[in-house]
């Protein structure tokens, strides 16, 4: 039924048409990812790379796929605005080695240890104090860890690890079958996480509060509640190293 709707659709319509009726869609990816951008970030500007992926997934669409339209057009909006956002490089090379080395760490003491490293665990490791490691957490909370970052290199899909963690209602209509196992592999992972960081995960992703409702909600302050997600997410990517591994060999 929803194949006919779509053939009908794209049979009757203009291209104009089709932009203004699924034009929501971009507000709702670029509002989202909004949450995760630096305030230098014009949120027009990522609108105007919504409506670029847009247009790409009318011109591009194959209804003989048999995947919804407004499913394909979320996610060619969704990696317009991603390409763009990269092209952008306003992450400083210093903090993302920064965040490199944490999840190195993490998934090294965490493979070692069977279970959630500390921090004690993680800053000796690191040859710093306590203080100088939450310094370190301080520097990298206002990277978006998560939704910009394709799984990985060489991996043949362009499906973020956001998409693994908050769209399982949503498949990506051009991913390989190694996706299914990432996402089932993440959804292990998280299951392990401390109580506190697998609190923030679910809340963020799956309820979509921001951090200021979390931080209402748990009474916590903003930014540990920052602190919370940025170490749950280099857990969760240090894991993710082992299952490429596997699944490019």
């Amino acid at each position: 039924m929803q194949h006919e709707s779509d053939r009908n659709e794209f049979e009757t319509k203009t291209r104009q048409e089709l932009i203004l009726q699924y034009a929501p869609i971009i507000k709702h990816v670029a509002y989202r990812l909004e949450l995760r951008l630096p305030p230098a970030i014009d949120i027009n500007d990522v609108i105007h790379a919504g409506v670029i992926g847009l247009i790409d997934a009318i011109e591009k669409f194959d209804m003989e796929k048999g995947v919804k339209f407004s499913t394909y057009a979320e996610f060619r909006i969704k990696g317009a605005i991603l390409d763009s956002l990269r092209q952008m490089d306003w992450v400083p090379r210093s903090i993302r080695k920064i965040s490199s080395s944490l999840e190195a760490v993490y998934a090294e003491l965490e493979k070692k240890l069977t279970r959630p490293a500390t921090d004690e665990e993680v800053a000796e490791a690191m040859g710093i104090d306590i203080q100088e490691l939450h310094d370190v957490f301080a520097q990298i909370c206002g990277i978006p860890l998560l939704s910009l970052d394709i799984l990985s290199p060489g991996f043949d899909t362009d499906m973020t690890l956001l998409d693994c963690i908050a769209d399982n209602e949503i498949k990506n209509p051009l991913s390989q079958s190694g996706v299914q196992e990432v996402k089932d592999r993440i959804a292990d992972a998280i299951e392990k996480l401390p109580e506190k960081e697998q609190l923030v995960i679910s809340l963020y992703y799956f309820d979509e509060l921001t951090m200021k409702q979390i931080s209402s909600a748990l009474d916590l302050t903003e930014s540990r509640i920052s602190q919370l997600h940025t170490k749950a997410i280099l857990r969760l990517r240090g894991k993710l190293k082992d299952v490429f591994d596997t699944i490019n060999r």
